[in-house]
């Protein structure tokens, strides 16, 4: 079965699979089980790595009783960005050692596995234009994307150096050779840094990591996930490009002068792809190389821990990063389209939903009455007609159907799986296999068998078609490509939905950009007949898209600050895609998209350069949000590197004062009033006023109504009350706050939920 197809049939990319790496020790006649622990100790109290390391190394000599055992127990020194380590360790040494008071936090290893050329002109950045900001940014020259993924195929046409000028001299990075991977030869002007990751894979004595032999012991990758990614981001212009003759085109990245460092964490193993104590390291290792932006397409297991997560790696890694000015962006999850599914949630991380392009593939299926359907699966071989049965899904594909198409229906009561008709229709000679299921956006082309996916109504359709003759008959033809404003364009089913299961208080996901069909670079195992490019789905592949343009606002705006790049995404996305057609949300009916679907809405790039005013928060304004959740004073200072107890305000802050370019509001009762900042990054003198689409059954009041900026005033600040109608609890209603200029529209989402009893769900 091709990967394609069964990514198709699967249909969800970003399994998490939470497992510990175990080995056996023997201590007394005892056996105890060790795993990987991660011991986070905050910022850096040395600037000089190795003292850092000496210092770890230290610490569990004094647990472990020498030197020796310390060294052979260690396996990453989080160093450069932040300190902590990774170590080998049984439960009462982790639980021993988080009692020591320089310890924030000891998290068990977890394992991860991850979630074109037409994406940009979609969104309004044309290459021809000789306006606008892929022109202002001079296509992202000089800012520094890295990217934690499965590695990269460095021979890929996308990953060329030509035309760009020298690497960035505060690059401090470097290549590592290994396995087919030589960095004089296959880093260049384009990849200028590539690593990888592993230990965190291994048992202590490093004889089975679960890595296959087909694997590449470097940077190299092997699991097609990372290439696509970086060739999204980044990418080089690459003419002529395909997949089967699907979306013919040139292809290019989101900043196509902008330099690719590759952290490789994610393997093809079978339980579970990377190790939170790899992503750490890599993480500390990109913040000391100097990269600009950190884009990761991995899932995590759906947060239930605290209002930021600190088991989560990628929460506290990611706050040092943009203690630093890294902006750092992530995968929304593919677990949709299932409320609470967001993945991926603290405030400072910008956090990416999928949607479709306004481009189809459909196939015609022309039944022998005459009738046509629109099957979602592109199909690339010639026209054939066949006879059209259909299987009911308590039996398995028998030899009647050789030769023949089979109709199966898939539900939740199926006994029988995708996979299994797919083995089943191989295994019998069927001439091709249609599986009516719910909607999904998970399309890719059919290779080496014909495999379409429809949905519950025309599978009916063509139910009942079949019960209505005798002989039945089918004609599948080549799909046609469908495109501009005819497409809908919808947040894709399998894009994890909120409300944010942890902080409610934080809306999730961000943004939304292009997911589903996009054309990128490959590895040679998925290459097809165009320059090794394939179409594949997911939010791993709306992320490096929304990171490409983090890349160009970088480049124009280097003085902003991550919450600004951020701020000017979600003020500046649109509600409606670029046909001024309303955005749907895809799930198991289709409803108008709201907030939760996609942030602030679609990413549109002209606008993002001129927002007109931002939103921005500092690391202070992040260290406030604990104290509001209530994390200890001596955890903030820390992690926040105070050289004294960092005190939280008495009384605690609230956490609907986080300034954030939304509001969210999950348990409204009495009425509240919150406190929002702008700066004026626009005309120096501007004058705005608001405008305030309610939720329904919620009044809104904001003070003051004008805000007036000139050369000496550039931030000012708002106060909105907040009261509610309704008698009873109520769902989320979503509405708007809006300060205009008559040229700048800057616009936040407003999801508000009256809860007269809380944490009581009606």
């Amino acid at each position: 079965m091709s990967s394609q197809v069964s990514w198709l049939v699967i249909g969800v990319m970003s399994v998490v699979l939470i497992l510990n790496l175990e080995y056996t020790v023997v201590k007394g006649g005892a056996s105890e089980e060790t795993k990987i622990h991660i011991v986070y100790l905050g910022e850096r109290e040395h600037n000089d790595p190795e003292l850092v390391t000496a210092s770890h190394l230290r610490m569990l000599e004094s647990l472990l009783g020498s030197k020796k055992d310390a060294s052979d127990s260690i396996v990453h020194s989080y160093r450069q960005g932040f300190s902590g380590f990774a170590a080998h360790l049984t439960d009462s040494q982790a639980k021993k050692i988080a009692e020591h008071p320089d310890v924030l936090q000891v998290s068990p290893n977890t394992f991860y596995e991850p979630q074109t050329t037409r994406v940009f002109d979609y969104l309004g950045l044309s290459p021809s234009s000789p306006k606008g900001l892929l022109h202002d940014a001079k296509m992202g020259e000089d800012v520094i994307i890295g990217i934690l993924d499965s590695g990269v195929w460095p021979e890929s046409p996308s990953f060329s150096d030509k035309g760009l000028g020298p690497i960035p001299k505060r690059w401090k990075g470097t290549c590592v050779d290994g396995e087919n991977f030589d960095s004089k030869k296959h880093c260049n002007k384009k990849l200028i840094g590539a690593r990888y990751y592993m230990d965190g894979l291994f048992k202590k004595n490093k004889t089975d990591s679960g890595i296959p032999s087909t694997e590449y012991m470097s940077a190299r990758e092997s699991l097609p996930h990372g290439s696509n990614v970086a060739s999204i981001a980044a990418g080089a212009f690459v003419p002529n490009v395909s997949d089967h003759g699907f979306g013919m085109g040139t292809a290019r990245g989101g900043a196509p002068k902008a330099r690719i460092a590759m952290y490789k964490v994610c393997w093809h193993r079978e339980d579970g792809s990377s190790s939170s104590s790899d992503i750490l390291k890599a993480m500390d290792d990109a913040i000391g190389d100097g990269v600009d932006i950190i884009s990761i397409s991995l899932g995590s297991p759906i947060p239930i821990l605290s209002e930021i997560d600190v088991h989560n790696v990628f929460s506290y890694g990611a706050f040092h990063a943009i203690s630093k000015g890294i902006t750092v962006l992530m995968a929304a999850g593919n677990s949709g389209p299932d409320a609470y599914s967001v993945q991926n949630i603290a405030p400072w991380i910008i956090t990416v939903a999928g949607t479709n392009l306004d481009r189809w593939f459909p196939t015609p299926l022309t039944l022998g009455n005459n009738v046509t359907l629109l099957a979602r699966t592109p199909f690339g071989d010639p026209e054939f007609q066949a006879e059209l049965i259909y299987v009911d899904s308590s039996k398995k594909i028998t030899s009647a159907a050789r030769g023949k198409v089979v109709l199966c229906f898939i539900t939740s009561d199926s006994v029988e799986t995708p996979d299994d008709y797919l083995t089943q229709q191989l295994e019998v000679e069927a001439k091709g296999l249609i599986i009516a299921s719910r909607r999904s956006d998970m399309v890719g082309v059919s290779q080496n068998l014909v495999l379409l996916n429809i949905d519950y109504a025309q599978g009916t359709t063509m139910l009942n078609y079949i019960k209505s003759t005798s002989t039945p008959t089918i004609k599948v033809s080549p799909s046609i490509t469908l495109t501009g404003p005819i497409v809908a364009t919808k947040v894709a089913d399998f894009s994890s939905r909120g409300p944010n299961s942890v902080s409610p208080y934080v809306l999730k996901p961000d943004i939304a950009a292009p997911a589903v069909a996009i054309m990128a670079a490959c590895t040679p195992e998925k290459m097809n007949y165009e320059n090794g490019f394939t179409a594949d789905s997911g939010t791993s592949l709306a992320t490096p898209a929304v990171a490409g343009v983090v890349a160009l606002l970088k480049a124009v705006h280097p003085d902003w600050s991550p919450a600004m790049l951020k701020s000017a995404l979600i003020t500046t996305a649109s509600t409606t895609d670029p046909h001024g057609e309303p955005i749907f949300s895809e799930g198991l009916s289709r409803k108008l998209a709201d907030p939760f679907d996609f942030g602030g809405g679609l990413m549109s790039p002209d606008k993002a350069a001129n927002p007109g005013l931002v939103y921005d928060a500092e690391p202070e304004d992040y260290r406030r949000f604990m104290c509001a959740s209530n994390y200890e004073e001596k955890y903030i200072t820390t992690m926040s590197q105070q050289n004294v107890l960092y005190k939280c305000p008495s009384p605690r802050p609230s956490m609907l004062d986080l300034n954030l370019p939304s509001i969210t509001i999950p348990y409204l009762k009495e009425d509240v009033t919150l406190t929002r900042t702008v700066t004026n990054v626009g005309p120096v003198y501007s004058v705005y006023r608001v405008i305030v689409q309610p939720p329904m059954g919620v009044k809104i009041s904001v003070t003051p109504k004008i805000l007036v900026f000139n050369s000496r005033v550039k931030k000012l600040s708002y106060q909105v009350t907040v009261s509610t109608t309704h008698k009873a609890n109520s769902i989320y209603f979503f509405g708007s706050l809006t300060w205009t200029d008559g040229i700048h529209n800057v616009v936040i989402p407003l999801s508000i939920r009256t809860q007269m009893l809380k944490y009581f769900d009606q």
